[in-house]
C-alpha cells in the first residue's frame, strides 16, 4: 500500500527556519511527480510548491517564493521542503502529496492522487 509520512513540523519564532521531510513507500518513487499544500483552520487548503520527477522543475506561489524551497532524493524516496523566514500567516497543517505523472508538477488538488496524514507547523506572531 502507498504510504506518505511527513515529518519535521515544530513550534518556532517569526524569522525562523524549518525542514519538512516526506518518506515514500509501497509505490517506485522516480515514477511520481511531487509536491506540497497546507491548510490552516477556516481556511481553504493552498498550494505551497511542486516538483517532477527528477527534480527539475520547481514551482512557488507568490507567498513563498524567494522563502521556500523543495528537493527530492530519489535514492532514498525522500521529499524535502525547507522553509525559511517564516512569518506568522505560514502557520499551517502541511501536506505531502504525490501523483503517478512523473514529468507533471502537481499544483491542483485534482492532481493529486496520493496524500499524507499531514505534519503541523507553527509560527509564533
Amino acid at each position: 500500500q502507498v504510504q506518505m509520512a511527513e515529518s519535521g513540523g515544530d513550534m518556532v519564532q517569526t524569522g525562523g527556519s524549518l525542514r519538512l521531510s516526506c518518506r515514500v513507500s509501497g509505490i517506485p518513487f522516480d515514477n511520481l511527480a511531487m509536491g506540497w499544500f497546507r491548510q490552516a483552520p477556516g481556511k481553504e487548503r493552498e498550494w505551497v510548491s511542486c516538483t517532477n520527477w527528477n527534480g527539475q522543475t520547481k514551482n512557488y506561489p507568490p507567498a513563498v517564493h524567494g522563502r521556500f524551497t523543495i528537493s527530492r532524493d530519489n535514492k532514498m524516496n525522500m521529499l524535502f521542503l525547507q522553509m525559511n523566514d517564516l512569518k506568522s500567516e505560514d502557520t499551517a497543517m502541511y501536506y505531502c502529496v504525490a501523483a503517478a505523472k512523473p514529468w507533471w508538477c502537481p499544483r491542483e488538488s485534482s492532481d493529486v492522487e496520493y496524500w499524507g496524514l499531514g505534519t503541523q507547523v507553527t509560527v509564533s506572531a
